[in-house]
């Protein structure tokens, strides 16, 4: 009262502080005292501050005792509580009833993840490796992976890069740096990237059993890529390799849950086509026709040969559980020689023995040229599984046992003769009996004729003694020939002296017509004379 009438009317200003704690009796300055004091004391004794990259680990000191196999409070038993004390001011956490850990915040790096161990919760049902996948704010709420049925044990779930609060006493966490603790490798906790040109080919280890008869786990959706095992488990994904492959890119998959073996895409070069014959996918279901009665042909995803083949180009498909089988889209030689195309078809192709009409055994090379279409690819695999099955079990005795029928009916003189007609009749038999395995015959061209040496001796002998016979003739020809150039030389020669003989005879014919002339002039003269 005595402070209140000094007071009244007075406006406190800044330099009056001093003023009025000197108002204060000393049994006044007590009280206050002993309230600071009881203050502190409560906030010392209740009062917990966390830092802002720190959560509060809660241990009750005195409760209830937890249910057996349990070792989170849920319902303030004593012992580790499952929720935790964030960053600020928490009042009151009396000392004597909690002990507070204060624990670091769990960073999980870009580009790495993290796996947990539940120490809590219900137990993993027979059948399964990894504990089920619950609503639990990416285990930062204890309390709520308890409540919504959490599993103790290795989690299916994981945590992605960034910054949590996980209750330490009911986790346990695995990252990159603490790998070798746990059997691991620190590449294992970090995003599996699959390169360019590559795929992933998946081994799950959780899931039902895949089903009898099945090389590997039917695909289900909704589990991007494996990225979320629940969805994958949910979905009735099955453990064991898997049909899906993963494509080229960077994913977040839990080494617990997925092992992935990277191998490179199946290649289509130019000039080929890729004919896939899968041993999973859907239920086998013909396409093909009632016309095709030699084989099966199966959509894209059945299981079977499918209709449409692969184009050039790379293509993701699983080869643990399907094949691709190459046919090339160009045209094809093979030959039955000694030489081999690049191909290698024809490596256990040689040269065809036939025996003629009469009685010879001889080779001949033979070049035989086909050509598969794109559409007919699939029903050439499925009637005979591969191109080299084609050659060997189709080609091969097709053309080998035509030559050998056609060299009976004629001799091998007439055969070497009528080589151009034997390769025309070759190519119409051949043609037609192949179209009927959806393969178009383009050319068959004979090459080298190896005929029996006894007889092409006796026929170059033959041929020798006839060409010896025409030389002989020819010469004496050439002699007759000489014999009468010799004869016009000789005569052409003396031609010169037949004109002076006949010149001189003439001369002499002259001078003796002369001479008789005279003499008779001379007689008629002398009678003329006698006369007179």
């Amino acid at each position: 009262m005595r402070w209140s009438r000094r007071c009244a009317g007075r406006r406190p200003r800044g330099g009056d502080a001093m003023w009025l704690l000197g108002l204060l009796t000393l049994e006044q300055w007590t009280l206050v005292a002993a309230i600071a004091v009881a203050m502190l004391g409560v906030a010392r004794l209740g009062l917990r501050v966390i830092g802002p990259n720190e959560s509060g680990l809660l241990i009750k000191r005195y409760g209830a005792e937890l249910p057996a196999g349990h070792i989170i409070a849920l319902n303030g038993e004593a012992g580790y509580q499952a929720r935790m004390l964030g960053p600020g001011w928490h009042f009151p956490i009396w000392r004597w009833r909690y002990h507070v850990v204060r624990v670091p915040v769990l960073v999980v790096q870009p580009g790495d993840i993290a796996l947990l161990v539940a120490a809590d919760g219900r137990a993993i049902p027979p059948g399964r490796v990894l504990a089920r996948d619950v609503a639990c704010d990416s285990f930062q709420d204890a309390a709520a992976f308890l409540k919504n049925g959490g599993e103790r044990g290795r989690q299916l779930a994981f945590l992605t890069a960034g910054t949590y609060r996980v209750n330490p006493a009911a986790f346990e966490v695995v990252t990159a740096a603490g790998a070798a603790k746990h059997d691991m490798l620190p590449a294992q906790l970090r995003i599996y990237h699959v390169a360019p040109d590559r795929q992933g080919i998946v081994t799950t280890l959780d899931g039902r059993t895949i089903p009898a008869g099945d090389l590997a786990g039917p695909r289900v959706t909704g589990h991007d890529s494996f990225q979320r095992g629940q969805a994958f488990i949910d979905a009735g994904g099955c453990r064991g390799l898997q049909e899906e492959v993963l494509l080229a890119g960077s994913w977040n998959l839990n080494p617990w849950f997925v092992e992935v073996e990277q191998v490179p895409l199946t290649e289509i070069p130019i000039g080929y086509v890729g004919v896939v014959v899968s041993y999973v996918g859907d239920e086998h279901l013909d396409v093909s026709g009632d016309a095709f009665t030699h084989g099966d042909l199966v959509e894209r995803g059945h299981k079977g040969v499918w209709v449409e083949p692969l184009l050039p180009g790379k293509h993701p498909i699983n080869t643990r559980v399907m094949k691709v089988e190459l046919v090339p889209t160009t045209n094809i030689v093979l030959n039955w020689a000694q030489r081999t195309e690049a191909h290698h078809y024809d490596e256990r192709l040689c040269s065809i023995l036939v025996r003629s009409k009469d009685g010879f055994g001889f080779s001949l090379d033979v070049s035989q040229i086909i050509h598969v279409g794109m559409k007919n690819a699939p029903r050439v695999i499925s009637r005979v599984g591969s191109m080299q099955n084609l050659v060997d079990h189709v080609l091969q005795p097709t053309v080998g046992n035509y030559f050998r029928n056609s060299a009976q009916q004629v001799t091998v003189l007439e055969f070497l003769s009528n080589r151009a007609e034997r390769q025309r009749e070759a190519f119409e038999n051949i043609r037609r009996a192949v179209e009927s395995y959806d393969v178009e015959c383009i050319d068959t061209l004979i090459g080298d004729i190896v005929p029996p040496a006894e007889l092409m001796k006796t026929q170059t002998d033959r041929k020798i003694a006839e060409e010896m016979e025409r030389t002989y003739q020819a010469q004496r020809q050439a002699q007759v020939q000489r014999q009468e150039l010799e004869r016009e030389t000789a005569v052409a020669n003396m031609q010169a002296e037949v004109v002076r003989s006949e010149q001189m005879v003439r001369i002499s014919e002259r001078t003796a017509q002369a001479v008789a002339e005279t003499a008779k002039g001379e007689a008629a003269a002398t009678r003329v004379r006698a006369e007179g």
